[in-house]
């Protein structure tokens, strides 16, 4: 009943948001599920992108800081986002890439599935994966990137750490994943419960530098809680080992718990209720400025500050 599936979403952080509307939107062929703004910085856009529903473990979303200066990998975060694609598009992305100018390598293989990784325009490392079973999720698509090529959602997420044991540990003892493969200093662990997004890399790199948190890094990840009582259950579960919870806070689309994991990766625990339709219908998700209820009185000087997005 409280098991845990998988990965709920992954927050990042950019520059410009125009800039990254267009490439998550048109060129990756996602949708925008949701235009709200930052909880804590209302002036700062938090854009949500997913699938048609914005449903759990197809949600990447972001923070764009026009002037942020960049991000640096390391240790101590998350270091790449990894998707989900069909058997036969990794030719369809490489000339993407190639027409659109986005860095990328050759494609390669790892735990015997074909990946292909790029570069967002602000520095994220993104890896688009052939999984070995194929992904049945059914993908938003658009004028551009059709059903044939078209991202399903998360595959992986993958940590970067000074020591795996610890956060390995956590992820075998407290949210029941297990090790799945490993190669070198790659660790797979994968949640059984889930059949989608739900793998978590952890890679040793001993004596490499801390990496830096700011533009084109990953902020946060989240795993999907189904309800209240579920995360109440694994924030105790949290708490009894000693580690420092927040209580809960509402996010207006999830209900949300942050900790740092023992390798200093924040984590969250994000339920799956109420969701993305609870203040628009589904056939509009993204298309109006959604303010949380206390900014909704400033409306108008923030949407003056707020850069346009056409």
């Amino acid at each position: 009943m409280n098991e845990i599936t998988g990965l709920h979403h992954i927050t990042a952080i950019s520059g410009n948001a125009k800039k990254n509307f267009d490439f998550y939107t048109r060129v990756m062929g996602l949708r925008f599920v949701k235009k709200t703004v930052n909880f804590d910085d209302p002036h700062t856009y938090h854009f949500y992108y997913g699938d048609e529903t914005g449903t759990p473990g197809t949600i990447l979303t972001f923070f764009p800081w026009e002037d942020i200066m960049a991000g640096r990998r390391g240790t101590h975060m998350a270091t790449e986002v990894g998707y989900s694609i069909p058997e036969g598009s990794i030719d369809f992305w490489l000339k993407r890439f190639e027409k659109e100018n986005i860095i990328y390598n050759k494609p390669s293989s790892k735990f015997g599935e074909i990946y292909l990784t790029f570069i967002d325009p602000d520095g994220l490392k993104v890896e688009l994966t052939v999984p070995e079973k194929p992904d049945n999720r059914t993908p938003w698509v658009t004028n551009e990137v059709g059903e044939e090529n078209a991202t399903r959602g998360f595959h992986h997420v993958t940590l970067t750490l000074e020591d795996v044991q610890p956060t390995a540990d956590l992820l075998v003892s407290v949210f029941g994943y297990k090790l799945d493969k490993h190669h070198t200093n790659r660790y797979r662990f994968v949640s059984p419960a889930g059949d989608t997004a739900n793998y978590i890399d952890l890679v040793e790199a001993k004596g490499e530098s801390r990496g830096h948190v700011a533009g084109g890094s990953v902020h946060h990840i989240a795993f999907r809680m189904k309800d209240d009582d579920m995360q109440m259950h694994y924030r105790q579960l949290l708490e009894d080992r000693g580690l420092n919870v927040t209580p809960q806070l509402d996010r207006k689309y999830f209900r949300s718990v942050y900790f740092r994991e023992p390798g200093g990766v924040l984590f969250e625990l994000a339920t799956d209720v109420p969701g993305f339709t609870v203040d628009e219908p589904a056939a509009e998700l993204g298309t109006h400025l959604m303010l949380p209820p206390q900014y909704e009185s400033q409306r108008d000087e923030i949407v003056k500050k707020l850069i346009k997005l056409d």
